[in-house]
């Protein structure tokens, strides 16, 4: 069998060996349902409950201020429709490079008779802070939600996330980010930064698919999206994911103490691809930034358009290597990406999204440069 190249870990990264490990007693012998009162379920409540001190612990928050979720989406639609209908919200300012389970949500709010406003963005992805601040100070007197991601999923750019929170404040507006592609991957302190919500999922970090959560500011509480029981202190119905959850709560657990040298390797495995391309390639470009104003384990490579390179991931498939051509969740439609739409990205190039993980290495880059220089 050829040897696979997984270079995609920003749309999902498998499972460490460790997790799963965790995560084996609670699919066999500790199959409790958390809401019962007898051992089984005793065992099923503690498990839930150390993964989201875990959590908390991460986020420098309280523990009552994290529930579980099945995803980020869901995390991310939970804020948005339930700050209007919650908080009183009659005013939304977001971006056009939002995942679009935040965009998709927002236009539905707007549709709804919400206000909706996006802030500019530039050709690299950063937000114009100087509008958004002039947004908030057009219509102080209106309740406002900013809903900013804190790295874009396709581009990798990163928002200073402190610096929004701190003109948020200045304004009274709440401040959702969605944090997906964040979590774990750099440091969190809900203390310091003024941020209302913020979301996050397993699969993004070595944990499993299908599990996520959401922080809640304790001063900012909104009801649930999902009604029809009192799991998660009332905040989402419907039996816990017990074995998605104590995989989360592990594999956040194992960033907390191997992170930094996680990191430092992944970054090494980015920027020696980076200079490998450039060396090799003629003509290759890269969306947004290649240093630490973007995710440290993402690339976007941009390519002149040619016959070879129309059918460029599917070529590089064929090849064993496993890239996106923006994010995962729009691969299967034949639409432009809405992020380099944004950022008026040259329509005569081609993207690819390289991703990395702790267990890539630069044997592997050499590979995919090599079969990237052949179809270029």
């Amino acid at each position: 069998m050829a040897m696979k190249i997984y270079f995609d870990n920003a749309a999902t990264t498998p499972i460490d060996p460790l997790v799963l490990a965790e995560m084996m007693p609670y699919l066999t012998d500790n199959f409790g349902n958390p809401s019962s009162i007898h051992e089984y379920g005793r065992k099923a409540k503690a498990a839930v409950e150390k993964s989201r001190k875990i959590v908390a612990k991460y986020l420098n928050a309280s523990a009552a201020e994290v529930f579980f979720t099945s995803c980020g989406t869901e995390s991310n639609n939970m804020v948005i429709k339930q700050a209007v209908v919650n908080l009183g919200v009659k005013r939304i300012v977001s971006s056009p490079t939002e995942h679009h389970c935040v965009l998709h949500t927002v236009k539905t709010e707007g549709s709804k008779g919400v206000v909706v406003d996006y802030v500019q963005v530039n050709e690299k992805g950063d937000i114009d802070v100087a509008h958004l601040e002039r947004l908030l100070a057009a219509q102080p007197e209106t309740k406002t939600l900013v809903s900013l991601m804190h790295a874009n999923n396709e581009i990798g750019t990163l928002l200073n996330i402190q610096h929004v929170g701190e003109i948020c404040a200045k304004y009274g507006a709440l401040f959702h980010s969605d944090s997906v592609q964040t979590v774990a991957h750099y440091p969190m302190d809900v203390q310091a930064t003024k941020v209302h919500f913020l979301s996050g999922s397993a699969h993004k970090f070595h944990g499993p698919k299908g599990i996520g959560f959401v922080y809640i500011n304790g001063h900012n509480a909104i009801k649930p999206l999902i009604e029809g029981g009192a799991q998660e202190r009332n905040m989402r119905a419907g039996t816990e994911n017990v074995v998605g959850i104590v995989g989360l709560g592990k594999a956040l657990e194992l960033w907390m103490t191997e992170g930094e040298q996680y990191r430092v390797h992944i970054e090494s495995i980015r920027d020696y691809m980076a200079t490998q391309l450039q060396a090799e390639i003629p003509g290759i470009v890269f969306n947004g930034y290649t240093d630490n104003r973007s995710l440290y384990h993402v690339l976007s490579v941009s390519v002149p358009a040619n016959q070879k390179t129309e059918l460029l991931l599917f070529n590089l498939d064929i090849s064993g290597i496993c890239a996106s051509g923006a994010s995962a969740c729009a691969s299967g439609s034949m639409q432009a990406s809405h992020v380099l739409e944004a950022i008026k990205a040259d329509e005569n190039r081609r993207t690819v999204r390289f991703s990395f993980s702790k267990n890539n290495t630069k044997e592997e880059v050499d590979i995919a440069v090599a079969k990237l220089k052949e179809m270029v």
